[in-house]
């Protein structure tokens, strides 16, 4: 008889002050986090709103140095990484040699002080950074000057976002948060411990994301919450950061990117860098996408009529019954009070504005295309 057994949960290094603090515990990409503290739309709409707390720590971080770090990411990202300067952060793809994706990415270039030369963070996808991990380890051999090294356990990485969230965090790094523009990154201290502090999110809203030494969580955490007290942070957990994502009409991994997807069909691409001359792992497949017209089968944005959400799986049609595509993700809105979903649908179906049918456990409901994001943020929240 074959036994199995299933794998043992890793954990943050907030996984007690989660328990601590109301929060359900569940599986997720191989760690044990929190799905909630009570109410998904309550912490939904305290980030709309106000600011919430969320452990990102399950993310993989690949830190690399050297005097060529820079050619091995180029070699593995849809756009330079050599080009960076100190304190950019820059959104990015990998890509398999088809096309298909591997991952989306954020790759910062970074420099303490204290530091004579910078060195590259590559922050990817819990389920995805067993994969990218081995890749970086394949391309390496042509790179022996570059030290690659995996610091995701020996740290821990919190994202503060809202309309407050850079308040919050100015109160403790003094200023540091608010003067950074987005999609850039510095460095800054908390009672004399180092703190990465990145002006970037994955909610649609303002916000930061900081990285510290794993023993440090729970001392940011708790300063965190009372920094923020007063301006209503409220921690939350995965099921408000995908309904938040959603609204913002990002995509995740699994579900709107996967191996078979290129970053062109997901509409992603302001992030692939197809200058001449420049090659990356993917590059050519992705060049001859273009040269064909681009991409047969596209992502949208559906605003469904009713009240029923669209749930991932869900067979698109066309007015006409015609079978589409498939529904990669969808919710209630609790921002729009509506249900609204991500498909992709072949690209003379993409205009928006255009009519189509979604079927929800047998029934055809109506909905309308329309441009992505559902929900950008009011301008005196920016």
């Amino acid at each position: 008889m074959t036994s199995t057994t299933t794998p043992e949960l890793r954990q943050t290094p907030l996984v007690d002050w989660h328990r601590a603090h109301g929060g359900q515990l569940v599986p997720f990409a191989g760690f044990e986090l929190p799905v909630h503290y009570g109410s998904i739309v309550g912490e939904h709409t305290a980030c709309r709103s106000a600011a919430a707390l969320f452990d990102v720590s399950h993310m993989g971080r690949l830190r690399f140095e050297g005097p060529r770090a820079g050619e091995l990411l180029d070699r593995l990202l849809t756009r330079p990484a050599s080009q960076l300067h100190v304190g950019t952060v820059r959104y990015a793809l990998v890509c398999h040699p088809d096309g298909g994706t591997v991952d989306d990415v954020l790759v910062s270039r970074l420099q303490p002080a204290s530091a004579s030369e910078s060195h590259f963070l590559l922050v990817v996808n819990a389920a995805n950074h067993p994969r990218i991990s081995r890749l970086i380890e394949q391309q390496s051999v042509d790179f022996p000057d570059v030290v690659s090294r995996d610091v995701t356990s020996d740290t821990a990485m919190l994202a503060v976002q809202g309309p407050r969230a850079v308040a919050i965090a100015d109160r403790l790094f003094h200023g540091a948060a608010g003067r950074l523009k987005y999609y850039r990154a510095t460095f800054a201290e908390l009672a004399g411990r180092p703190v990465v502090v990145s002006r970037t999110g994955y909610t649609g809203e303002d916000g930061v994301e900081l990285i510290v030494r794993a023993h440090d969580a729970v001392r940011l955490a708790d300063n965190l919450l009372l920094a923020g007290r007063e301006h209503g942070l409220q921690p939350a957990g995965l099921g408000a950061r995908d309904t938040l994502r959603l609204e913002a009409g990002m995509p995740l991994y699994g579900h709107e990117l996967d191996d078979q997807r290129d970053p062109l069909a997901a509409g992603l691409g302001f992030a692939v860098e197809l200058t001449p001359g420049r090659t990356f792992i993917g590059s050519d497949a992705l060049r001859s996408i273009v040269a064909s017209g681009g991409p047969s089968m596209v992502r949208i944005g559906l605003m469904v009529d009713g009240r029923r959400p669209a749930r991932e799986g869900a067979p698109v049609l066309s007015p006409q019954g015609n079978s589409l595509g498939l529904v990669t993700s969808g919710t209630f809105a609790p921002t729009l009070q509506r249900p609204i979903a991500m498909a992709y649908v072949p690209r003379e179906f993409a205009e928006p504005q255009g009519r189509l049918q979604v079927d929800i456990r047998g029934n055809l409901t109506d909905a309308t295309v329309v441009d992505l994001p559902f929900y950008r943020r009011p301008k005196d929240n920016a």
